[in-house]
């Protein structure tokens, strides 16, 4: 058998020219293809690490974030509790401290009341003793008691001392208007001339008076000129003993005073306690 080298030849070629088409046109594309989508796959495998990885830290954030936030709410949470307790407590006291405030002004109030009704009742009865005894001296008032104060009121004047006696002799003189003189009851005539008498002694000159009787005196005699008074009653002696009475009411409210301010002072701070 022979060989056709041509054939084979021509063989020979077209199959290196099929191989080098293949290569060129089929293989070549598709290994590219191939390398293109291994790249790609590898790309996004990258991709989706990094995504997985990003989410991770995200993740991790968020629950940082979120554990940060709890002890947040727990910490304010807290803190508002000890604030609400506190103020609960500075509301409490400053009630309580309003109702001891309330408490001590009423109880002051009602002492005070009391006090004042002890005073009022005090000088009520001050008030109707005097005026009983007033009353009962104008009744029990007599003849030989009148006499006796127009004694005693001619002997005070022959008593005044130099400068009173020299004062009321002045006033007698320069006055343009007669002396007054006031008694709790009529002066007869002898009493009357018995009085100026002593009174012209006195001044060393003739006085004119001006006799007027006023029951209010509660057995006493008045006399004034010039602004010069002379007098003497039984009422005198009573405004003087009512006097004495309302001092010793005022000593007592003060040493009662003095003894409750010691007691307050006295008491414990409610508040230190």
């Amino acid at each position: 058998m022979l060989i056709d080298w041509f054939t084979v030849g021509a063989q020979a070629l077209n199959f290196i020219v099929l191989v080098w088409l293949l290569k060129r046109f089929l293989y070549k594309p598709i290994l590219n293809a191939i390398d293109s989508r291994e790249k790609r796959i590898a790309t996004e495998l990258a991709d989706a690490d990094a995504k997985k990885a990003e989410a991770q830290r995200e993740r991790d954030e968020f629950q940082h974030k979120n554990e940060a936030f709890d002890q947040q709410r727990a910490a304010l949470l807290s803190e508002a509790t000890e604030e609400a307790k506190t103020e609960t407590q500075r509301l409490l006291g400053e009630a309580r401290e309003a109702a001891d405030a309330l408490s001590a002004k009423r109880m002051e109030t009602l002492s005070n009341d009391v006090r004042n009704l002890s005073k009022a009742i005090g000088r009520r009865t001050q008030q109707e003793v005097f005026a009983i005894t007033r009353k009962a001296l104008m009744d029990l008032a007599s003849t030989s008691l009148e006499e006796r104060l127009v004694e005693v009121f001619i002997r005070r004047l022959g008593e005044m001392d130099g400068p009173a006696k020299a004062g009321l002799a002045e006033a007698l003189k320069t006055t343009s208007y007669p002396a007054l003189l006031r008694s709790a009851f009529d002066l007869p005539a002898e009493q009357r001339a018995e009085i100026r008498n002593v009174l012209e002694e006195t001044c060393s000159a003739e006085i004119h008076i001006r006799f007027e009787t006023a029951p209010e005196l509660i057995s006493g005699i008045e006399l004034t000129t010039n602004g010069q008074k002379v007098a003497w009653s039984i009422a005198d002696y009573l405004s003087s003993l009512e006097n004495g009475v309302g001092e010793l009411l005022k000593e007592k409210d003060k040493s009662e005073a003095k003894t409750e301010l010691k007691s307050e002072e006295s008491k414990p701070d409610a508040r230190s306690q």
